[in-house]
């Protein structure tokens, strides 16, 4: 298998999943303003696949602003988009939100707004990812609480837009090196393997120094109870200067079409110095690579590749 990273210009908090044999991608648009996916039965194809906008944001009230985010999950047989937006009128007042398709073809079919994911603590949240474990379903998403820090919550979900049970904190922006510029613990992406469940997120700002940090659990641990759940005490995957890659981060996680192989889904900039608030500069460009494992169990995420052929 060969592609060309950065796989996709201009696509930051890239999602890609492999669902009934083909890929399926998805991931915050620059505008902020809508949400896209494409299809391809490659990587590689999804590079030049036409992307189909499925929603577009409200003009103005809940989902008007800061369109941020989206995964595209299959669900119970059902499709689903979990996404997070503000209002033009209170740009930072960021809530979850989840779309569910009326048909079984996502990219033709008509999408419903199921609304706003509730949550006990009434505040800025983004970033949900629902999994699957030992037959429950489980949200993983980023919240501030108190509100100059983003944490880690979990919570079991009755149903795909609803939780079931009182959320939890499992991770708080603790580390030195999740606190540069904006203490932030966010972006989770689930991974299960070797008896563990592990959750890599992302830490710090948006700029160089964003990267990514691993928890786990113990796969017949109570994943709702916090101390069941381990932090790496470094970053596991970070800006790599003698390539040009800085920022990698809000990843997500595929296989290769056999399944043998584990592919890492990130983005990152092939500079350092931003003008201006980095969330303005567009060039957080989608990243695939492959990642092993180490004789402990563990992921072994190594370091970003150059921009260029990649081939694995």
């Amino acid at each position: 298998m060969t592609w060309n990273n950065p796989l996709i210009p201009q696509r930051a908090d890239p999602q890609i999943s492999r669902v009934d044999g083909r890929y399926w991608f998805t991931a915050s648009v620059p505008s902020y303003d809508a949400i896209e996916i494409r299809s391809a039965d490659s990587i590689a194809g999804l590079a030049t696949a036409t992307p189909q906008v499925i929603w577009r944001k409200h003009d103005s009230g809940p989902m008007s602003f800061h369109v941020w985010a989206p995964e595209l999950h299959r669900i119970a047989g059902r499709w689903y988009v979990y996404f997070a937006a503000s209002e033009r009128d209170d740009i930072w007042k960021l809530r979850m939100y989840v779309l569910e398709c009326e048909g079984d073809d996502p990219l033709r079919d008509a999408w419903l707004e199921r609304g706003q994911i509730a949550t006990p603590e009434e505040g800025f949240s983004l970033d949900a990812t629902p999994f699957e474990h030992h037959g429950k379903r489980y949200l993983c998403w980023a919240q501030k609480s108190p509100p100059t820090e983003s944490n880690l919550y979990i919570a079991e979900l009755a149903n795909p837009w609803t939780l079931k049970t009182e959320p939890v904190v499992i991770a708080r922006p603790d580390l030195a090196w999740e606190r540069i510029g904006f203490c932030v613990n966010e972006g989770p992406a689930v991974l299960k393997r070797n008896g563990r469940v592990f959750i890599a997120y992302s830490a710090a700002a948006t700029d160089a120094n964003y990267c990514m940090g691993l928890l786990w659990a113990d796969e017949n641990a109570d994943l709702l109870d916090p101390t069941s759940w381990s932090k790496s005490p470094v970053p596991v995957f970070k800006t790599d200067e003698s390539v040009s890659q800085f920022g990698p981060g809000h990843n997500s996680f595929t296989t290769t079409p056999d399944g043998q192989t584990d592919l890492l889904v990130y983005h990152a900039r092939n500079y350092r110095d931003i003008v201006g608030d980095p969330l303005n500069d567009p060039n957080r460009h989608t990243r695939v690579q492959a990642f092993g494992w180490r004789v402990d169990g563990f992921p072994d995420f190594g370091t970003p590749v150059a921009d260029g052929p990649y081939s694995i």
